[in-house]
């Protein structure tokens, strides 16, 4: 996982004093880097079923694209309120100021198929929470989370953790 590390840059301050922001844009144009990624995203879900992978806006839908190619299985994007087109069932959930929802197409799962959830970073867990309800809301049944960076100290993986759901992450930082 060495090799995935070194690709993510670190910015400081951005997008406010006192971040460290990991950026996961040159992992993504290092090809090596990034087949590395999708390819250590699937290794703790091997075995499972997963009829469907199910990326977060907007990084989710690069890593999640891959991974579901790579699963030949069907891709849902969870997105931000508004951007879907149709009929959509959302969930909301908290910001550190307020509230926000992501939505899903209602058709995108049926029941009793399995999902498996991706994003590049798992911080408060506040997305990836609301992601994990919207698809069993509809019937659908979480097969785990795969992110590339996890913020242990910020304590989102714990979250899911306690919903029940298997959540795996490549690598981690310190800090926020």
């Amino acid at each position: 996982m060495d090799h995935i590390k070194a690709a993510i840059r670190t910015i400081p301050d951005y997008p406010k004093p006192g971040i460290m922001f990991r950026d996961i844009t040159t992992l993504l144009g290092n090809a090596s880097a990034f087949r590395a990624a999708v390819d250590a995203m699937l290794l703790p879900h091997a075995g499972r079923k997963i009829d469907k992978v199910a990326g977060i806006e907007a990084r989710g839908f690069i890593l999640g694209g891959a991974i579901a190619h790579q699963l030949c299985v069907g891709f849902i994007p969870i997105r931000k309120k508004g951007k879907l087109p149709g009929e959509v069932v959302g969930e909301e959930y908290e910001l550190e100021y307020g509230s926000d929802r992501v939505e899903m197409h209602v058709d995108a799962i049926e029941p009793g198929e399995t999902v498996l959830i991706v994003d590049d970073l798992i911080a408060t867990g506040g997305t990836a929470e609301a992601a994990i309800k919207l698809i069993r809301k509809v019937g659908g049944e979480v097969a785990g989370c795969s992110f590339v960076i996890d913020l242990p100290d910020i304590g989102g993986a714990k979250k899911l953790e306690a919903l029940g759901v298997k959540v795996a992450s490549l690598v981690e930082f310190e800090g926020e």
